[in-house]
């Protein structure tokens, strides 16, 4: 089982000498950062040390410590891990063509993200002294602050475009946040009972919801409509 921890500077090499097989370094690096979002999620962290993590992973601490220094260090990569997943969910979205394309591809992202790796949306959304830590690593910060930014970005562009009523955008891009950051925690602690189509179908439809209250009237006009369409009662 992973024996040696993980040997990710070595290769195997097979009878022949013909082809070099090198370690899968990032699987064994993802079940490493998977095991310890897991624990931390399990058992906070007063419940969190590398000896059991290394239970977890089957190796010993000692193996675990050639590679992070400590716990601080392995909880913000998993941090790292997770914004960087949740970042190439959302960023696809910015090869559509229009505004509302764009914004409606990162919902899309948001929402298939959150479905996938539940895990990493809720350990991504812990304050940084609930990790043990007195604030969120420099580069950490920053990737939270570019996907701000992002949304902010989406939001502001359906003003211009006369999709959204014109206002401050990132206070109408928080709004939007809180209201599908809602949904999902009730959805990941079963509060709502629905399997994960019904679910996208629930967060669509209430997404839209609220959408047509900050949208013009003319855009309104059309997710009336399209909610008709789809027989979603307003």
């Amino acid at each position: 089982m992973l024996n040696s921890v993980i040997v990710w500077a070595l290769g195997c090499v097979d009878p022949k000498g013909l082809i070099v097989y090198s370690v899968h370094m990032s699987d064994q690096r993802e079940h490493i950062l998977g095991c310890a979002c897991d624990l931390y999620l399990k058992h906070g962290i007063e419940g969190f040390s590398m000896r059991k993590l290394a239970r977890e992973v089957g190796v010993t601490a000692p193996a675990l410590y050639r590679h992070y220094d400590g716990r601080e260090e392995l909880i913000a990569e998993v941090l790292r891990e997770a914004h960087r997943l949740f970042s190439r969910y959302l960023y696809g979205a910015l090869g559509a063509p229009t505004p509302l394309e764009r914004f409606i591809g990162a919902g899309e992202g948001y929402l298939s993200f959150v479905i996938d790796h539940p895990r990493w949306y809720a350990i991504m959304h812990t304050a940084p002294e609930h990790l043990g830590m007195d604030a969120l690593p420099g580069d950490i910060a920053a990737m939270q602050a570019a996907i701000s930014q992002f949304w902010n970005d989406r939001v502001r562009e359906c003003m211009q475009a006369g999709i959204l009523r014109h206002g401050d955008p990132e206070e109408t891009a928080v709004t939007m946040w809180a209201h599908a950051h809602g949904m999902v925690h009730l959805y990941h602690q079963g509060c709502l009972h629905a399997s994960e189509d019904e679910f996208r179908m629930l967060f669509k439809a209430s997404g839209r919801r609220l959408m047509a209250g900050v949208a013009t009237p003319e855009f309104g006009a059309e997710l009336e409509h399209l909610a008709q369409e789809e027989g979603v009662s307003g």
